[in-house]
């Protein structure tokens, strides 16, 4: 039998149904060295609190998933060698194996629905790869999105992915992309891609409001909300740099045969190099900004839930 943890932190604040924002933990176990990586999770889990909400990060440690962490749970984590990174098709294969690893997107919205968590904050999602219509590589994250009724909150789709393609695959989908505060699609280090968002929402409280209104839709067939937060202006890397960035690397990457699995951490430490160091303050600070209005929107669907229901008029 699989073994689920619930934190007591996490169970209590469901109990009484109060806000509750689900974090992923491949930040611990893919992002950064120990310990910085501790630290990171630390900052943003006490982000979240700090505006009302309780954070519950995911992981699976020693074959049972965990859906909240303690301080001695996240430090075993944090040093955990060779940790797997898991999506929806290995997550159970982790856990009937008695491994450890990091939830990514799809596997963290998979816990989070299990536990009766409704809002999740990333850094950004994965997506249609570039040359994809040979490759066929696209994320889980997209059919995750599409399945699971999840609100995630993220700095839009990773800029090194066929960003163009992503969308079309989530509005193929009926996944409703909703750009905070602005018209443009934001790009993860940059505020702008140049693309439309189909949808535009300028507040939380309108935010949980539509997340409400779905869930009142559900037996018409649901699926996750993606809310794309642009990163703070004064944290971003302007698109127009950062394109020249990600260009250069992809050349690279095709040049050393770098294929598969390997080519996004190979991407985004040959930009870390190339941008000196800038990129990963960019995606700390998005981060820290998702889980600021995620646990914003949480706190706002938790009051709304308390209320009447919206319902339909005859």
């Amino acid at each position: 039998m699989i073994a689920i943890e619930t934190s007591p932190e996490v169970a209590e604040a469901l109990t009484d149904g109060n806000a509750v924002v689900a974090l992923e933990s491949t930040i611990i176990t893919h992002g950064m060295p120990y310990p910085d990586n501790l630290a990171m999770a630390r900052s943003v889990e006490a982000i979240i609190r700090e505006n009302g909400a309780v954070p519950a990060t995911i992981a699976v440690i020693g074959g049972t998933l965990h859906v909240g962490l303690d301080e001695s749970q996240a430090e075993t984590l944090a040093q955990a060698q060779a940790p797997m990174k898991l999506s929806r098709a290995d997550l159970a294969f982790a856990m009937a194996q008695g491994l450890t690893g990091g939830t990514t997107v799809a596997a963290t919205m998979m816990a989070a629905h299990r536990a009766g968590v409704a809002v999740f904050a990333t850094g950004g999602i994965g997506g249609v790869h570039r040359g994809a219509e040979e490759s066929f590589d696209i994320s889980a994250d997209l059919g995750e999105l599409a399945r699971t009724p999840v609100t995630v909150v993220c700095a839009g789709a990773k800029a090194i992915l066929d960003v163009p393609k992503t969308l079309e695959v989530l509005e193929t989908h009926g996944v409703p992309v909703i750009a905070y505060g602005q018209d443009d699609f934001p790009a993860f280090w940059s505020r702008e891609s140049g693309l439309a968002a189909p949808l535009r929402l300028d507040d939380p409280e309108a935010i949980a409001g539509f997340m409400a209104a779905r869930r009142e839709l559900a037996g018409f067939g649901h699926g996750g909300v993606l809310v794309a937060n642009p990163v703070p202006e004064a944290d971003e890397i302007p698109a127009a740099e950062m394109n020249a960035v990600i260009e250069q690397a992809v050349a690279e990457a095709a040049k050393a045969g770098i294929t598969g699995k390997a080519v996004t951490p190979w991407l985004l430490q040959r930009i870390l190099d190339i941008t000196e160091g800038r990129s990963l303050k960019t995606n700390i600070a998005l981060v820290e900004n998702n889980a600021r209005l995620a646990a914003r929107i949480a706190v706002e669907f938790a009051g709304g839930r308390r209320k009447k229901p919206i319902g339909f008029m005859v």
